[in-house]
């Protein structure tokens, strides 16, 4: 009888001691980072220099652009995440002029929305993601989105939401319909002057410690390239690491598991 005392009790030791273990690796982890370089395809040479950025840097590629292809192979060749840049109708009129082919807009029937979205894929071809370009009126929308993520998640793609509005509902949307999801944390570029970037560089690696994560989304320009390529060689000095979107999710469900368990009897 008191064989089976000590057995229980080492047991229950043993299992309290995973249970720390998980909490521990939950608050000592190092910080994560991910960052998206959306408008790929249209300016080669930009393009060029952004795929050069060390490290897992994803790119988001713009539908039917001329480049779309030739970037996308070589993207994938380089083992990096690709999504697709999806334009998504603005809530500013004069906006849209500037979507491009492949957009998503309100007045779309539904099978014209899916064909769009269908075309879009193919146009690049490896996406694994997708996040919206513009759309800051279309993603308030419960039920366009609903039947974004709905075909999003028939092919096994996951959405990032770029949060170009803050009454973006595609991340409840998303949740809802059980699409892996990202929402973008910090733009880098909305300014392109040096400093501005170094700044919003800066705030990423704050979230990231805050949270234990963040996500940012820049662009091909030679400002920001210049800026990134100095920058992330500089991560250890930072103390923060950067992976892919795709890594960022797999982190992510380890997170939610861990909370799971760590609050269970």
């Amino acid at each position: 009888m008191k064989r089976i005392s000590n057995f229980v009790l080492t047991a229950s030791v043993g299992i309290t001691i995973f249970f720390q273990h998980a909490l521990l690796a939950e608050t000592s982890d190092i910080p994560l980072i991910s960052i998206i370089i959306d408008d790929i395809g249209y300016r080669m040479q930009d393009d060029l220099r952004a795929v050069a950025l060390p490290g897992a840097v994803a790119f988001a590629i713009m539908p039917h652009s001329p480049h779309a292809k030739r970037m996308s192979a070589l993207i994938n060749a380089q083992g990096k995440d690709i999504l697709l840049h999806l334009p998504m109708q603005a809530t500013e009129e004069k906006k849209n002029k500037f979507l491009g082919p492949g957009a998503l807009t309100l007045q779309m029937t539904h099978q014209e929305f899916i064909r769009t979205l269908d075309n879009s894929l193919r146009s690049v071809p490896h996406a694994i993601g997708v996040n919206n370009h513009m759309g800051s009126l279309l993603t308030q929308h419960p039920g366009h989105m609903a039947w974004l993520m709905e075909s999003l998640k028939r092919r096994n793609i996951f959405y990032l939401d770029s949060v170009t509005s803050k009454f973006s509902v595609a991340s409840t949307v998303a949740g809802e319909n059980e699409l892996p999801f990202l929402r973008r944390d910090v733009f880098l570029d909305n300014i392109q002057i040096n400093e501005n970037i170094l700044q919003q560089f800066e705030e990423l690696i704050k979230v990231a410690k805050r949270r234990g994560f963040a996500i940012a989304i820049g662009h091909p320009h030679p400002q920001t390239i210049a800026v990134l390529s100095r920058k992330l060689r500089e991560l250890e000095k930072y103390g923060v690491e950067l992976i892919s979107p795709q890594q960022m999710l797999e982190h992510k469900s380890n997170k939610n598991f861990y909370r799971k368990v760590s609050l269970s009897k």
